[in-house]
């Protein structure tokens, strides 16, 4: 299994249920993927999730090792050499470009790297955001964009008991953002925010939610999608949150969210230093197509909004696996309900693919769960047909450990983690944080001490 989020530990769960051994491999020392990178850290419910992936982890057959990266330590073939089964769970790591004019330009990234960066993830922990302006702009409609813009204006008392990655915490409390506006190219029924984390804003200690009232004036089309059969429960209740928004008199706060929709950015302005100064929006209106969905058009009408940081979350795509086939078209390895596929469509014999690498950026966290079950169906089929991989070398975790020891000698057990859990813990506690996270690769590895692969 590569990958060691919330697709991998299902799958390995209900595998490891049919009473086969489970090796779960992942490029950090540190498991659970986004649940620990990705979730806001002012989220610490979703985050207790984990605790049903550390059941997982002390059933028999699973062994955990961390800091073992698939094309740089080991590769494909290493793996289809040993094992019958191979997964990969490793989920969408990229952002999708907006393809405008100044889209590089500095103060202007993804938000997954922003996201990565304050929560301690160690590829991002030395990047540099610079929140010296008065005004950020997130481009997307979705809970990211969300998650991003309550970041940008929590209090430093909201910060502090948080999980947050010191260095951000640090930022944070200097920042000079006290305005968030939030872009979306469609309208309010169509904003892909699910309402607790819509509602969440309303609760802001420090910050007015702005909606523009004129704004919650749906077009026909919308308005008719919103009363019939076919628009679900979700949209409904974004819609009436936003009205009730759009209805709240401002309570004059220091910090403001605002919402704005119907519109798509066409460019980021520069100063002569090449730093982010403005962002181009024009205004969009919304046509029906012939298959009855509701697209984004362009009009002629245009504005400037003056902002120092812009943060694009507008959809993901997948990383390219080294030797594993890539759709590039669709940022995903190509597969048959789960069954890895060539670029033919042919069947790789052994070769699995779960989660958001396998359907695409769709779902949260408890989707991954059916997913796991439809792609574990597919291996529980192949095993007894017979239809999956025929190792040549033996997968026996000593046989393993003594490969690693040679491959990646940092690679880190299960223990490994839990020595670095409690000292994150250990050091959080005093401070009444939940943890305090490394973000050093060097130091988790020798945290994890004698627990590291090959020690002792």
């Amino acid at each position: 299994m590569v990958g060691s989020g919330p697709s991998g530990f299902y799958v390995a769960d209900q595998l490891l249920a049919t009473g086969l051994h489970v090796h779960l491999y992942d490029m950090l020392p540190t498991p659970f993927g986004l649940v620990r990178s990705g979730v806001a850290p002012d989220h610490p419910k979703i985050k207790s999730v984990t605790r049903v992936y550390e059941k997982t982890a002390a059933r028999e057959g699973f062994q955990f090792f961390g800091g073992v990266e698939l094309g740089r330590h080991i590769h494909r073939e290493d793996l289809l050499e040993r094992y019958d089964v191979v997964v990969y769970a490793v989920g969408m790591s990229e952002d999708r470009r907006l393809g405008i004019p100044g889209e590089d330009a500095a103060g202007s990234h993804p938000a997954t790297e922003f996201v990565a960066w304050y929560n301690a993830h160690p590829e991002f922990a030395t990047r540099e955001f610079d929140l010296s302006c008065d005004t950020a702009v997130v481009i997307g409609n979705g809970n990211v964009a969300l998650d991003v813009a309550r970041m940008l204006v929590l209090t430093p008392d909201e910060l502090e008991v948080t999980d947050t990655a010191d260095h951000a915490v640090q930022s944070f409390v200097n920042s000079s953002v006290r305005r968030v506006v939030v872009l979306g190219r469609r309208g309010p029924a169509q904003a892909a925010f699910t309402n607790p984390e819509l509602r969440e804003l309303g609760e802001l200690q420090r910050a007015d939610v702005i909606v523009d009232p004129a704004e919650m004036e749906l077009d026909p089309a919308s308005a008719a999608w919103l009363d019939s059969d076919a628009a679900d429960a979700t949209a409904r209740r974004n819609v009436q949150v936003l009205r009730d928004y759009a209805a709240r008199t401002p309570h004059d706060h220091s910090h403001r969210v605002e919402l704005r929709f119907l519109r798509s950015p066409v460019e980021i302005l520069t100063d002569g230093e090449g730093r982010t100064r403005g962002l181009v929006v024009v205004r969009n209106r919304l046509e029906a197509q012939a298959n009855g969905r509701l697209v984004a058009v362009p009009t002629d009408e245009r504005e400037e909004i003056e902002c120092g940081l812009v943060l694009r979350s507008i959809g993901y795509r997948g990383r390219r696996l080294p030797g594993v086939p890539f759709d590039e078209r669709r940022g995903l390895i190509p597969n048959q309900g789960g069954r890895v596929a060539d670029e033919q469509g042919n069947v790789l014999p052994g070769e699995y693919v779960v989660g958001w690498i396998k359907r695409g950026p769709v779902g949260v966290i408890g989707t991954n769960k059916k997913d796991a079950a439809d792609t574990v169906k597919r291996i529980v089929e192949d095993l007894e047909g017979g239809a999956v991989n025929r190792p040549h070398a033996s997968a026996d975790p000593d046989t393993v450990t003594d490969w690693l020891t040679e491959r990646a000698p940092g690679a880190v057990r299960w223990d490994g983690w839990v020595r670095i859990d409690q000292h994150e813990r250990s050091v959080g506690e005093p401070l009444g944080r939940p943890r305090v996270k490394l973000v050093g690769l060097e130091e988790m590895v020798s945290i994890a001490g004698e627990t590291r692969v090959g020690s002792g």
